[in-house]
C-alpha cells in the first residue's frame, strides 16, 4: 500500500503538459465553419466592407454578418484606419507566440536545482526558454551565453546559418537582444566556429570565454 501511496504522489507531483491559450484552442473552431472561412478570404483578398465580402464569398448578407462577427470576436478581422475590414495580422504574430515552444533544448535551471552562482545568473536573464537581455556585467553574461551554447548546439554538429538563426530567434522572442548580436557574441567567445556559412559548436566550448 505505501508503494501505491508514493506512486500517486510522484504522479501528482510530475509537471503537466503546458495547454495552449484558449483563444489558440479556439483557432480550428472558427474556421471549422466555411462561411467564415469564405468570409476572412475576401477579407485577404481585399474586399474592405460586408457588402463586398457577400459579392466576393458568395454569402447572403445574414451569413456575411454572423461570420464577420465571429471573426472580429477572434480579433483576426479588424477595421483598419480607414474603416476598411483589413485581416490583424498581428493577432495571427500573437497566436503564433503563445503556441510556441521554448527551444527545445532550453532547461529550467530551477526545476534542476541549480542554486549555484551560475544558475542564479541564468534564471535572471533566462525567462520560459526566453532570453530577457543580456547581463552587463560581462562575467555574467558569458555564462549566460555559454549556458544558450550549450542548450542550443550540440558539440561537433554542423548547422547552417539558416538554422542558426531560426534557433537563436526563439530566444531572442520579444527581448532586447536580437539574434545576429546573439549569434556574434557565440562566435566571439568561441561557442560556435564560423567557415564559409556553416557552425560548429567545438567540442571544448563549455570552458570557452571563462576567464
Amino acid at each position: 500500500m505505501s508503494n501505491d501511496r508514493s506512486d500517486s504522489s510522484a504522479r501528482a507531483s510530475e509537471p503537466s503538459e503546458p495547454s495552449p491559450s484558449p483563444a489558440l484552442a479556439a483557432l480550428p473552431a472558427l474556421f471549422a465553419e466555411e462561411s467564415r472561412v469564405r468570409a476572412f478570404a475576401a477579407v485577404a483578398l481585399g474586399a474592405g466592407d460586408a457588402a463586398r465580402v457577400a459579392r466576393v464569398a458568395g454569402l447572403s448578407a445574414k451569413e456575411t454578418a454572423g461570420a464577420l462577427r465571429r471573426l472580429r470576436d477572434q480579433g483576426v478581422v479588424a477595421s483598419g484606419a480607414d474603416g476598411r475590414l483589413v485581416v490583424a495580422h498581428e493577432r495571427f504574430r500573437e497566436l503564433a507566440r503563445a503556441g510556441r515552444p521554448a527551444p527545445a533544448a532550453a532547461r529550467d535551471l530551477a526545476a534542476e536545482g541549480d542554486d549555484g552562482p551560475a544558475g542564479i545568473v541564468v534564471r535572471t536573464f533566462v525567462r520560459d526558454g526566453r532570453l530577457v537581455r543580456l547581463p552587463a556585467r560581462w562575467t555574467r553574461k558569458k555564462v549566460v551565453l555559454r549556458y544558450i551554447a550549450e542548450q542550443t548546439f550540440a558539440p561537433g554538429v554542423e548547422y547552417p546559418e539558416r538554422t542558426v538563426d531560426e534557433r537563436l530567434r526563439a530566444w531572442c522572442e520579444d527581448g532586447e537582444v536580437d539574434h545576429v548580436t546573439l549569434r556574434r557574441h557565440l562566435v566571439d567567445l568561441g561557442h560556435l566556429r564560423r567557415s564559409e556559412g556553416v557552425y560548429v559548436r567545438p567540442a571544448d566550448s563549455a570552458r570557452a570565454g571563462t576567464a
